[in-house]
């Protein structure tokens, strides 16, 4: 699928050779120091170059990992690598989530709690922890990010678990480190068998986060819960090694398959975590709080890891309305992780998405509307479930979007965009999934290898009617919302697009129109002549044409002087700050400086929706509008052509 302005050629031989070069170089970059030798080797010659990285705890680790990703904006704020091309409109969850880290690798009680992410289906929970598990399998290839571990290890316990605990206030006066933690019952009994108890000569080696290797990641999706095991989380016996060692409760007997044993130095996954059985949860919840572990004919196994996991709304409403459970929320940290608000950050997450997409997609071209106009609809579907107004929410959708609106002060900006009436806005609607269904769908049934905005809205409608999941009142709102994009958004941009391909220079224009309502109004203002540059007679200020330009705004007759002096107030604070003030420096005005010039050329449009067969002369003009959509603003020669017939039908309904 091609999106505007995006080409697929074939790849020339420098770019295989540059490809290459650059694998080569991520090798290179990626390539870690491996390192192994008895404890007493590493007690020398590892631990007293970092001793607190060594003695990291998983969170701490995860924290560290974390901030070699970010960078800080100078006030407080992280702006994460690790997520930001990935995760789009999630900003307030993302920040939740490392701000969680952040208190757990402190040694708060935050640490000693279970990190639930709640949100809708597609809200972008699996990827943050995705994105996670992929950073830590990364960081630890680097020297800041080394991990060391007993070899042989099941559970890849810290090497200074081996230090004895009559010892270990005397590690910490000498290294600054406290150590907790003990030997793993496997770890003992080698340890006893092998090296007859001196641990100086246990081996050590350095580990790597791996989650195909069961190294340091751990992952369990619920299945039927009838058949759950919890096998599936702490192992069992090894039946193959019973005749071997002679004793079911010797631990080198035991299956340490287990997601908890996988999951250690590290992070455990649980996928929808509310559906397992409750001994499942209880289990995880006292090795979080308590770091431990039980299991029959062991003592318990201590294992330090996070576990980060997330389920579905109805999942988690269902699970409050059971008293029993107050107890294990008490024991979790929820975040939630809604649906973005913001429809130009709704759009990259389709653009991500379609760029994923099966190369048979990749040739079909998105007019430069299709994105944003079915983020609007989904972004609608989200923000309200009364009954407000129309024009209510396209401020809503325009002001989540950061976008300037008439009328709206910054309190209601703020109400708004905290969600202070809405609080449940963006955890039900739409989902990304639903959008990019219809999508494919309007790619499979087009005969172009063209798609407009409006047959991207088409083909909506049609998933929304032929959707059995969705109650038919909801089907009639969605419906609404699809209209309402078509009329409030797509109609204004498609409009745009075709006012400035009318002009030769348009930016040029616009900008000397602007320069002129400015010296009107200045001199309107200051009650002074204007010298008119063609005769050099003074004149009294165009009234008629000030007019002109603000009535394409709506400003009222009585509005007026407080619109002009808010306009000289602005152009004067520019020039203030060195700024140049031009059409992107006032919203409102651009839109009127836009509608005024559209005005003075739009009969080449009336021509084309009046002429059953245009001369050459109209045939001349249409084809310079269409080449300037082409060249430049992203559609191809069909949406150009859509877009052009679309805007002469809206002209001939005024």
């Amino acid at each position: 699928m091609t999106l505007p302005g995006e080409e697929f050629p074939a790849r020339s031989w420098d770019e295989q050779d540059n490809f290459l070069k650059s694998l080569s170089l991520f090798t290179r970059q990626h390539r870690a120091g491996h390192w192994s030798g008895p404890f007493s080797e590493f007690m020398e010659k590892v631990l007293p170059l970092a001793p607190q990285q060594v003695a990291r705890s998983s969170h701490q680790y995860i924290w560290d990992m974390i901030r070699a990703t970010c960078i800080d904006d100078g006030e407080g704020h992280f702006r994460c690598r690790l997520f930001e091309d990935d995760l789009f409109g999630i900003d307030e969850a993302i920040d939740r989530v490392v701000d969680y880290f952040k208190a757990a690798a402190s040694g708060s009680e935050v640490g000693r709690r279970l990190l639930l992410l709640l949100g809708p289906p597609s809200g972008g929970k699996s990827t943050l922890v995705i994105l996670l598990k992929r950073g830590l399998e990364e960081y630890s290839y680097t020297e800041e990010g080394a991990l060391y571990a007993i070899a042989g290890c099941p559970v890849h316990e810290s090497p200074l678990h081996l230090i004895p605990h009559t010892m270990r206030a005397s590690c910490r006066n000498t290294y600054g480190i406290d150590i907790t933690g003990e030997v793993c019952p496997h770890c003992r009994a080698r340890l006893e068998d092998q090296f007859d108890g001196d641990f100086m000569q246990m081996p050590v080696e350095r580990f790597f986060i791996s989650e195909s290797g069961r190294s340091g990641i751990g992952t369990y999706a619920p299945h039927d819960p009838t058949t759950a095991d919890l096998a599936d989380l702490v192992g069992s016996v090894d039946l193959s090694k019973v005749a071997q060692y002679g004793d079911e409760g010797d631990p080198r007997a035991w299956s340490w398959s287990g997601a908890v044993y996988a999951a250690s130095r590290g992070v455990l996954e649980m996928i929808e975590i509310l559906k397992v059985k409750r001994e499942f949860l209880y289990l995880l919840l006292t090795l979080t709080q308590e770091k431990n572990v039980k299991v029959s004919r062991f003592p318990l196994i201590y294992l330090d890891e996070t576990i980060l996991a997330h389920t579905n709304l109805a999942e988690f409403r269902k699970f409050l309305q059971e008293s029993e459970n107050e107890a294990l929320l008490d024991r979790m940290v929820i975040i939630q992780v809604p649906y973005t608000l913001n429809y130009k950050e709704e759009a990259r997450i389709y653009k991500k998405l379609i760029s994923s997409a099966a190369p048979a997609f990749r040739d079909v071209h998105l007019d430069p509307h299709v994105l944003h106009a079915a983020a609007v609809f989904a972004i609608l579907s989200r923000i309200q479930d009364s009954d407000e107004k129309e024009v209510e929410l396209v401020k809503k959708v325009r002001i989540h979007a950061d976008e300037e609106v008439e009328g709206v002060n910054r309190a209601d900006v703020r109400r708004v965009k905290e969600k202070e009436k809405a609080p449940d806005e963006g955890l039900s609607g739409v989902s990304p999934r639903f959008v990019i269904n219809a999508l494919s769908n309007a790619i499979i049934q087009s005969n172009q290898k063209s798609l407009s905005t409006m047959d991207v809205l088409l083909a909506l409608k049609d998933g929304i009617e032929n959707d059995a999941r969705i109650d038919p009142k909801k089907k009639r709102k969605w419906v609404d919302y699809l209209v309402l994009t078509r009329k409030d958004f797509y109609n204004r941009w498609v409009k745009q697009d075709v006012h400035k391909a009318l002009f030769v220079s348009f930016e040029q224009e616009a900008q000397d129109l602007l320069n002129k309502y400015l010296d009107e109004v200045e001199a309107m203002l200051d009650n002074r002549t204007i010298k008119d540059p063609i005769t050099n007679e003074e004149r009294r200020p165009d009234e008629r044409f000030l007019r002109a330009v603000e009535e394409k705004i709506h400003i009222s007759e009585s509005g007026k002087q407080s619109f002009r002096q808010e306009v000289v107030r602005k152009a004067m604070g520019a020039y203030k700050r060195g700024v140049r003030f031009g059409l992107e420096s006032h919203i409102q005005l651009n839109d009127a400086v836009q509608q005024y010039l559209f005005e003075q050329r739009r009969d080449v449009l009336r021509l084309v929706s009046s002429a059953k067969r245009p001369d050459e002369e109209i045939r001349t003009k249409i084809s310079a509008v269409e080449k300037r959509l082409v060249d430049e603003y992203g559609y191809d020669a069909h949406s150009a052509r859509e877009a052009l017939n679309y805007v002469t039908t809206l002209l001939a309904q005024e």
